[in-house]
């Protein structure tokens, strides 16, 4: 990285004794962890190969390979540059003030040589004195790193320049803090903190899988947020003022989480199709909500386990949770495991559609992740919870089997500790767009369920608008509501209600009028002005509440108890 202004690394890769008539080099087009083609051989500039001081002939064979025919050199020399300007979680950056790596984005493989061992010098620029990686380093030299395989390689980002460094020991592990960033943190907190975190994953399995260090590198940046879970390492973006106050910084904590609980969960217990991966296309899955979705239910999870959240704040970010799922109509259409499956084109492309559309399976995995709880506790009167099943499955597919599960292996497993067949839970909830009964399993752990809407009459526009320009657009219309039906469509500018200019939120004109009352709009599509009849149709959204009952039984609080880990 010789200029860093200019956003490039610089590669150079030695291929030794090889006895191939051409090689085929391969960069990735994805980021595992991350489901979407990112193409990132686009950002590759000026390849070429020697041998010596003899230029070899190499062509591009498609979009990610490049063919290198040896004329019978045993020793290669590959040489390219790569453009690195854009600092998330899941691709690589470099400016004056740091360099971030990410393995698939910088560094290529040779074709069916995947597994070989590779050595790996880096060379920072100017009086960057720092490196954050959990490569292991050789000869003490900590610029000189190895990596037993590619797939190592690609799963070991690289955080270099002169961050802060903190260190800890947690479940019997070292593990690195890189702090890129100016921010509010403490510290002595932030250590004590993660700590806590960490001992809590391990609790779930009941081992810990790392054997050399584990390294969180973490980007304090102006609008921070999100991660990406590695094999002994994770990424994580945060807000840099965010360590303030307390439940800005508990949101912190969850997002440490979720990104450390996934060095179990689909770093090594992994459905059959994430592993081994094949770089050069979507692997697909079903299972998503299960490796993302199981994730995100322990993540708060977690963080009220570790004493950060009260049961009583805990309900609230649950309840949050239920709202947002069944507030978005595109819970009734797509599945979770249809949202898996096609993470790959719909989830990190949204458009003005998608929340009729689509679930995420982040978040309603999250929910089937609690319903599981509650119903293998009340199956197993609070003798059994998820964590024996994943404790479970982490023994034996991972370590007994070394592979991945199916589909039908972890309904089997969720059975086995539940000691009943959930078939229909499946069909309806995992295969299909029922809506749960959460009554029913909240009454499992003594808690009554109730939407605060079920008798309103109150009405909807059922559409979002925004000022552009002096200019009332509608940005959003949801699925079967009243703009909806009545025609009203994404990028209309409203010109007037029932005869008067609108020059705010057209949603502040309707509030108060009653269901089944005629509006009429103008409005501005295209360059056509149009005439529009809504009919105001009742708001469905709904607002529910989790509060315990007056009155539960031994058995329900029991499950109460356990569920929230309250002594």
């Amino acid at each position: 990285m010789p200029e860093p202004q200019t956003h490039y690394f610089e590669v150079e890769m030695h291929l030794q004794d090889f006895k191939d008539k051409y090689l085929d080099i391969k960069m990735p087009v994805w980021a595992p962890g991350s489901y979407l083609v990112r193409e990132f051989p686009k950002h590759v500039e000026g390849f070429s190969a020697t041998s010596g001081s003899k230029k070899l002939k190499a062509e591009k064979i498609n979009k990610n390979t490049w063919r290198v025919y040896t004329d019978k050199s045993r020793d290669v020399e590959v040489n390219y540059k790569v453009y690195a300007f854009e600092l998330t979680v899941r691709t690589s950056f470099v400016d004056e003030m740091h360099a971030y790596l990410n393995g698939t984005s910088v560094f290529m493989y040779p074709d069916k040589y995947k597994n070989l061992p590779s050595e790996i010098t880096v060379e920072p620029y100017g009086n960057w004195n720092q490196i954050s990686t959990s490569l292991p380093i050789i000869g003490g030299n900590k610029w000189k790193l190895k990596a037993d395989n590619y797939d190592i390689l690609a799963d070991s980002p690289m955080e270099i320049g002169t961050h802060k460094i903190l260190n800890f020991e947690a479940s019997g592990v070292q593990h690195e803090v890189a702090m890129f960033g100016d921010s509010n943190y403490d510290d002595v907190k932030v250590v004590a903190d993660m700590k806590k975190i960490v001992e809590e994953c391990t609790k779930v399995f009941g081992e810990h899988p790392v054997k050399g260090k584990y390294v969180f590198i973490i980007h304090n940046i102006l609008n921070g947020g999100g991660g990406l879970e590695h094999l002994n390492s994770t990424t994580l973006q945060v807000a840099r003022w965010s360590y303030q106050p307390e439940n800005s910084y508990n949101g912190f904590l969850s997002l440490v989480a979720h990104e450390y609980f996934h060095l179990w969960n689909v770093k090594r217990l992994r459905p059959k199709p994430l592993g081994p991966f094949n770089y050069d296309a979507e692997n697909y899955t079903n299972l998503l909500w299960v490796s993302e979705g199981l994730t995100s239910y322990y993540d708060d999870h977690l963080v009220r386990r570790a004493g950060f959240y009260s049961p009583e704040r805990y309900l609230d970010i649950i309840t949050s949770a239920i709202n947002n799922v069944e507030n978005t109509p595109g819970v009734k259409v797509q599945s979770l495991a249809e949202s898996s499956f096609d993470a790959w084109i719909k989830s990190y492309r949204p458009n003005e559609n998608s929340r009729n559309a689509e679930i995420s399976y982040y978040s309603k995995g999250a929910l089937i992740g609690l319903l599981l709880d509650l119903e293998i506790m009340n199956q197993t009167k609070g003798e059994e919870t998820l964590d024996n099943v994943m404790q479970n499955m982490y023994q034996k597919y991972y370590k007994k089997l070394d592979r991945g599960f199916t589909d039908e292996e972890m309904q089997k497993e969720l059975e086995k500790v539940a000691g009943i067949k959930l078939d229909n839970f499946f069909r309806d909830y995992i295969y299909g767009t029922v809506t749960p009964d959460y009554a029913k399993y909240f009454a499992y752990a003594g808690l009554k369920f109730t939407n605060l809407n079920a008798n309103s009459q109150e009405v909807a526009l059922g559409a979002t608008t925004a000022n552009q320009g002096g200019k009332i657009v509608v940005t959003n219309v949801v699925r079967n509501g009243s703009a909806w039906n009545g025609g009203l469509n994404v990028n209309d500018e409203i010109i007037a209600l029932n005869g008067y200019r609108i020059t705010e939120d057209l949603n502040k004109s309707v509030t108060g009028r009653a269901e089944g009352e005629k509006m009429n709009l103008i409005v501005n599509r295209d360059g056509r002005l149009l005439s529009i009849d809504l009919t105001m149709q009742k708001n469905p959204n709904v607002r529910f509440k989790i509060e315990k009952m007056p009155e539960q039984t031994a058995a329900q609080q029991k499950i109460f108890q356990k569920w929230l880990r309250i002594q």
